[in-house]
């Protein structure tokens, strides 16, 4: 088991979104209430495009990381 600190917590926080919006992008739909990966990875990073060019812009962004 290893224990996830420091500026590790970002990276794995930004791998999670990444992984939740490949799933979108596979067609898989969000719980009632919560706001999509797609559209937090938008905000906070700002990004723009389609699901599949943030997909990839942010895959990149955690790549040069």
């Amino acid at each position: 088991m290893s224990i996830i600190t420091g500026n590790n917590i970002n990276i794995y926080r930004m791998k999670v979104l990444l992984s939740a919006l490949k799933l979108e992008l596979l067609g898989m739909k969000r719980s009632r209430g919560l706001q999509t990966a797609y559209s937090i990875i938008k905000q906070e990073y700002n990004l723009k495009g389609s699901k599949q060019k943030v997909y990839n812009q942010f895959e990149t962004i955690i790549n040069n990381k």
